[in-house]
């Protein structure tokens, strides 16, 4: 290796391990060694022929050295590199970016009541990052949505203007009649007598009762208005049966025989009475009800006249669909249909797109005994030939002003109640 502080005139030094030094005159080349010498050297330098005045290189042993020279202290080594603790580094580096973004979010507050506590019921809004209390909000929301919510500001929802009476025949496909031909009133209490029999002890099975409209004409339009502003409020076309999408469960999957345990059948004379109301509906003779929007509930069903018990209300639609395809639905009004021994066979109804008047019914509070006494109707699922049909029925005497109630949970304990009113 070429000396970088040499200079012409100066001495050649060259070394070898463990020899001594010898000295050779600038001007003089060195003698080179043997031909054994050439062959066993591990490095040889070249002429540098940039340079007139350079001077051949050293040659280096083939030795290798593999401990330190003798004598040399191991002090002189050099000092070993000082590592620093992990708590240093983290106490001087700073905080990365996401960091800062997943503390960002801890001392979110609701907007209406100011508090940040219940984090686990704090909503977060996906367009502002306000947050809100499930309890909070109007009407209350009971379950964590599933996928982007969107506070009322932020929501594209626009309160709906009172329908006409135009739109309203037209929404729910009522053709008026300019004289309607005189029909006997109907009346629950109409009923062929009974003849005299020797008293039994057996229990005669119970019939559904057909719904009784209101008289007035001018009243049942209020009562399809309600109906009508609620189903467009929430997007939701009207329809009064069960509704088969391709991509969703087909017909042939809704039979009764693929119910677990199985299902009881709709008597003749009930499927008379269903069939009645639902030809009354056609006609624009809807039972006595409304639709009210409550700050709590949200959506909620009152009676607008008395209802005896055991009436007949209305069906429950929608369209059908698999219950696997419905796992993670955000929708609050599912109802099952019907439950397979195969749970890929099982069906459910969802009226998210297709509904009428049954969808807007609330629920009852099932760990509030209190609440459990506020149920004056239920679902009940019955077999109508072959098919799977869920039809609301009355449990006891309704009142005027008296809103609906019925179990959510009436044949599966899944649905969380426990913040229902």
């Amino acid at each position: 290796m070429q000396n970088p502080n040499y200079t012409p005139g100066d001495a050649h030094i060259s070394f070898h391990a463990h020899t001594r030094c010898t000295l050779a005159p600038a001007n003089q080349n060195p003698p080179l060694p043997p031909p054994a010498t050439l062959q066993s050297s591990a490095v040889m330098a070249t002429w540098n022929a940039s340079s007139p005045t350079a001077s051949p290189s050293r040659f280096v042993s083939a030795r290798r050295r593999t401990e330190a020279p003798p004598g040399r202290p191991s002090s002189e080594s050099p000092p070993s590199k000082k590592m620093r603790s992990m708590e240093e580094i983290m106490a001087n580096s700073e905080p990365v970016v996401e960091q800062k973004e997943a503390d960002s979010y801890s001392d979110v507050t609701c907007e209406k009541c100011g508090s940040g506590e219940r984090d686990d019921e704090l909503l977060l809004c996906d367009k502002c990052d306000r947050g809100f209390h499930m309890k909070c909000l109007r009407p209350i929301v009971v379950r964590v949505p599933i996928g982007s919510w969107f506070c009322v500001d932020c929501s594209d929802q626009r309160p709906v203007q009172r329908l006409s009476q135009q739109k309203i025949l037209h929404f729910f496909r009522i053709e008026k009649e300019n004289d309607p031909p005189e029909k006997p009133e109907l009346s629950q209490e109409s009923r062929k007598p009974r003849k005299k029999r020797a008293l039994t002890v057996t229990k005669r099975k119970r019939r559904l009762l057909p719904f009784v409209p209101s008289k007035e004409p001018e009243q049942r339009l209020i009562q399809l208005g309600t109906l009508a502003t609620a189903l467009t409020a929430l997007g939701i076309n009207y329809s009064d049966e069960l509704i088969y999408v391709p991509g969703m469960a087909p017909r042939s999957a809704n039979q009764s025989e693929f119910e677990k345990g199985g299902m009881q059948v709709l008597l003749k004379e009930d499927l008379d009475t269903v069939e009645q109301c639902q030809a009354m509906r056609k006609r624009g003779e809807c039972p006595p009800l409304v639709v009210v929007f409550d700050p709590l509930e949200g959506y909620t069903v009152e009676a607008d006249g008395p209802i005896k018990d055991f009436t007949f209300l209305a069906e429950y639609t929608g369209d059908v669909d698999y219950l696997k395809n419905r796992e993670r639905d955000d929708c609050d009004s599912i109802m099952t249909l019907l439950l397979s021994e195969d749970p890929s066979k099982s069906l459910v109804i969802c009226p998210d797109k297709y509904g009428n008047i049954s969808r807007f019914l609330s629920g009852i509070n099932n760990h509030n005994r209190y609440s459990k006494k506020k149920q004056n109707c239920k679902c009940v699922r019955y077999s109508v030939n072959g098919e799977c049909r869920v039809l609301l029925v009355a449990t006891r005497d309704i009142a005027k002003g008296e809103r609906l109630y019925y179990d959510y949970n009436g044949y599966e304990h899944e649905y969380p109640t426990h913040h229902f009113l």
